[in-house]
């Protein structure tokens, strides 16, 4: 059964249908957000929004900001877990939290995350050695955690209450509710798998092994937590009235997260914003769009321009010690005496 399911993907992976599936499914969803997006938006009033901007409490904007950051600095740990799930221990945290915060930020805004955020994660690990199959193994991996715990939110969040994901598919509660526990049966089984013995995937030098039980757990709960503090950051800057509870705000947040993520569109727009409406719709509309603004204001411009910063001060100080060691080998290839007793590595590698 499994050999067959192999060769099944591998001819149609052969065939670039896979590929074709992939693009006709984010011009598909990104043509209903679209669609859905002009009928929900066509009669909103401007001045409103604004209005209800202006009116949203700073302390609650405060708390919106201070739960993205936790969010972000959870994120961090996707690429430490990742870095050394393949055995690279001595990479310091502040090398992976420098990549992952890059990476992330700037995939979630340009759009293709998995190919910018790991020229942006190639960029950054390659100065300490590692090369592009290393990176790729990184991105699986942080990728890994962060659908591992996508699916463990949305199982007990919609197994909880099912009605918030009928907002958005509008299939029965019963039906959501099914799905929810076929998808926590499927956590629990792949965790199951991974325990009794090490597995891999990919073959050659392409193979990643994959980590055990314990460690499949620690990423369902760094995934988790992640999703947590950015849900916690929605449900704050989201109308007071009617007050639908965190969970139903996180499931529909969830939700709209991942269609705007499969959609491949720069932040999701459009795409998460049609499925937040939608899944809201007991909401004003335009106090709910002042607060998907705002927090797309501190979720996705805020940590662009700071990550932005942060890459252009790296490079500047790579610049910088790639120009003193150049000076240095002319000098000491001018005057070998002088290169005596003091190597190289003194003055700082490139791995910043």
């Amino acid at each position: 059964m499994l050999e067959a399911i192999r060769r099944a993907v591998s001819f149609l992976r052969d065939k670039q249908i896979l590929h074709k599936l992939g693009v006709l499914f984010s011009v598909a969803v990104i043509g209903f957000a679209c669609y859905m997006l002009y009928h929900k938006l066509r009669n909103i009033n401007g001045p409103a929004v604004y209005e209800a901007m202006k009116a949203t409490e700073p302390r609650l904007i405060g708390l919106a900001a201070l739960s993205v950051a936790a969010g972000y600095f959870t994120l961090t740990f996707y690429d430490w877990f990742a870095v050394r799930a393949i055995g690279r221990r001595d990479i310091p945290y502040r090398v992976n939290a420098l990549a992952a915060f890059s990476s992330y930020s700037i995939g979630h805004n340009v759009g293709a995350s998995v190919f910018t955020g790991g020229a942006v994660r190639y960029r950054i690990y390659s100065a300490w050695g590692l090369n592009a199959i290393d990176v790729a193994k990184i991105c699986f991996l942080a990728g890994l955690t962060f659908w591992l715990g996508n699916a463990a939110v949305l199982g007990m969040g919609i197994a909880y209450h099912p009605e918030a994901a009928s907002a958005i598919d509008q299939l029965p509660p019963w039906l959501n509710r099914l799905f929810a526990f076929a998808i926590l049966l499927g956590l629990a089984c792949y965790v199951a798998w991974v325990w009794i013995k090490p597995r891999s995937v990919g073959r050659g030098p392409w193979s990643v092994m994959l980590p055990g039980g314990p460690l499949t757990l620690l990423q369902i709960v760094i995934g988790i937590v992640d999703l947590g503090f950015c849900a916690l950051a929605m449900y704050m800057l989201v109308p007071d009235e009617p007050n639908l509870g965190f969970v139903v705000v996180a499931v529909i947040f969830v939700s709209a997260t991942l269609l705007g993520f499969a959609s491949h569109s720069p932040g999701g727009l459009g795409v998460f914003d049609a499925a937040m409406l939608i899944g809201l719709w007991q909401m004003d509309k335009e106090e709910l769009l002042a607060g998907m603004l705002l927090f797309r204001v501190l979720y996705y411009l805020a940590p662009f321009f700071i990550s932005v910063i942060l890459l252009t001060c790296r490079e500047l100080i790579v610049s910088a010690r790639s120009k003193k060691l150049q000076a240095i080998a002319v000098a000491v290839e001018a005057d070998p005496h002088k290169g005596i007793g003091r190597p190289l590595k003194e003055h700082g590698g490139s791995g910043a």
